[in-house]
């Protein structure tokens, strides 16, 4: 004859009661690290009518993962010079998306700054391939503002793809060729 072990609260065996204590203390601790202190430990906030304090908004200096003033800033069309609420340079951004615009994307992440494209061989050179990474580094327009990594790879004997060298000048004529691209669009855009 089996029995069949049912717990309850009053007689549940001593490790699952620990485990439920340890998973309550770690989501109080979750919970109590939620409140408005900023890392550095001061808190970012204003009296209110009520006298409580709480997280004043309307700073524009307000830090958060956005940057300074917030989400809303994402959209905010003044600052297209110098980042267009991206956080990168809104022009090396879409001067890379255009300098690279026959290359199928992978991922492009505006807030980090990076923009990863896949494997492309050309119609003329099918045994060779390219793959190129974008990384913006600056919210400024700035020759060293953007970075390009190219890597490269040749199909063998066997059909496989193997890892072949990258001319040194590949990278730095394809960063020429973005920040190129930038000027002309900011050019444009004064010119409006």
């Amino acid at each position: 004859m089996t029995t069949r072990f049912q717990t309850s609260p009053d007689n549940a065996p001593f490790t699952v009661r620990l485990y439920r204590g340890a998973v309550i203390v770690v989501m109080a601790g979750l919970l109590g690290a939620c409140g408005n202190t900023t890392y550095d430990g001061v808190e970012d906030t204003v009296e209110t009518s009520q006298g409580r304090f709480e997280p004043d908004v309307n700073d524009p200096n307000r830090q958060t993962i956005f940057g300074a003033g917030g989400i809303s800033n994402l959209w905010d069309e003044e600052r297209a010079d110098s980042g267009g609420g991206l956080g990168v340079n809104a022009f090396l951004w879409r001067a890379s998306l255009d300098t690279f615009s026959f290359l199928p994307p992978i991922s492009a992440d505006p807030l980090g700054g990076v923009i990863i494209y896949d494997w492309y061989a050309s119609p003329e050179t099918p045994n060779e391939r390219f793959k190129v990474t974008v990384y913006i580094l600056d919210t400024r327009l700035r020759a060293d503002g953007v970075q390009v990594q190219v890597n490269r790879q040749l199909r063998g004997a066997d059909g496989a793809w193997h890892e072949a060298a990258v001319d040194p000048a590949t990278p730095a004529s394809l960063v020429d060729a973005v920040l190129t691209r930038a000027r002309q669009m900011r050019i444009a855009q004064l010119g409006q």
